[in-house]
């Protein structure tokens, strides 16, 4: 069992949320579910763009909260690179004025929040001034920072995702269509389990496959039934393929073999063409979906689409997460991604 970790000043609340997120957020609300002092699931939402729609973005804020029903209290963060001037109300009050009403009918209370400036925070509710104004920089000498840096863990400066670059095209793409041609001359049942016995061996191994079998895994998500049953593999669970897919399922999810298959097909996507990668990098979205992270889901999605615009699972999983469905994992602290033990004072 991990030690726990205890989360005592802001700098180690920033600190944890950058790591839980694996970046630094910008112009986000970042809220932390409390039951007593340990610490349930963390939230990462954009800010509203437009005035008037507080009480339906609190209510959706809400929603997401609620579903872990152990959550009591919370704490939050408003990133966000707007000026604050004193006398003025801060930005986005009226937001967290809705939150606020909206989780007490639920029954939890606001613990604490902390307002997030490009160089500065402070508490929400205090006055702008340089006596509670800390630099951001001072969440890199946390004792919350250490302990995830010693753990191997690292904050990025975005979400912002770079692809690693392919090479040799046209051979990938004759070698990824000999794999299909192949595919093609066998009946349904036996590429399935062919192509799911060579998925196995990969997750199975900690070193990358050859080219050939690279080129073999991405010519078997080509086929739709396939793909679906190899990405519902990737977690290790006995249980019905549409619960692991829409991740609503009973056991927990391995999350170090999902890590593992997200490294796996961005090895492989550097072994295609633009003309079979489309379910590659949609495959990759749907992982970094599982594991919370939305807006990395939808930079690979649309990646996808750049490739194929008429890419179905891309298209449909874009459209899923941009109406706000969460990974029902990811609404149970015991099944969510990197469901550490911690705790506040």
């Amino acid at each position: 069992m991990m030690e726990k970790l205890t989360i005592k000043t802001p700098p180690d609340v920033l600190s944890f949320i950058g790591h839980t997120l694996g970046f630094w957020p910008k112009e986000s609300l970042v809220c932390i579910t409390l039951n007593e002092n340990s610490i349930g699931a963390t939230l990462r939402i954009d800010l509203p763009r437009q005035p008037g729609q507080e009480l339906p973005y609190a209510r959706t804020v809400a929603h997401y909260l609620t579903s872990d029903t152990t959550a009591t209290s919370l704490i939050f963060a408003v990133y966000t690179s707007a000026p604050w001037q004193p006398g003025q109300p801060k930005p986005h009050a009226g937001t967290i004025a809705a939150l606020t009403g909206v989780l007490a009918e639920q029954g939890i209370t606001i613990r604490d929040g902390l307002f997030v400036g490009d160089d500065t925070f402070s508490p929400y509710d205090g006055e702008p001034g340089h006596e509670l104004a800390l630099p951001v920089s001072s969440t890199q000498t946390s004792a919350i920072n250490a302990e995830f840096i010693y753990r191997g863990s690292a904050v990025q400066p975005t979400d912002q995702i770079t692809l690693p670059a392919t090479r040799e095209a046209l051979a990938n793409a004759a070698a990824v269509e000999h794999h299909m041609d192949t595919i093609r001359s066998m009946s349904a049942g036996t590429a399935t389990r062919q192509a799911r016995e060579l998925w196995a061996g990969m997750l199975d191994t900690a070193s990358f496959p050859s080219d050939d079998d690279s080129h073999a895994l991405v010519a078997n998500l080509q086929f739709p039934a396939i793909r679906d049953r190899l990405i519902a593999d990737i977690p290790d669970l006995e249980e019905p393929l549409q619960s692991i897919l829409f991740a609503q399922t009973d056991g927990a999810p391995k999350w170090s073999r999902i890590e593992w298959a997200q490294q796996l097909l961005l090895h492989a996507y550097t072994r295609t063409s633009p003309q079979h990668a489309a379910p590659v990098l949609t495959t990759i979205g749907y992982i970094n979906w599982w594991e919370g992270r939305g807006s990395k889901a939808h930079q690979f999605l649309q990646l996808a689409l750049d490739t194929d615009p008429a890419y179905r699972l891309a298209r449909l999983s874009d459209q899923m997460i941009g109406s706000g469905i969460v990974a029902g994992w990811n609404m149970n602290k015991h099944t969510a991604y990197k469901a550490l033990p911690y705790e506040m004072p």
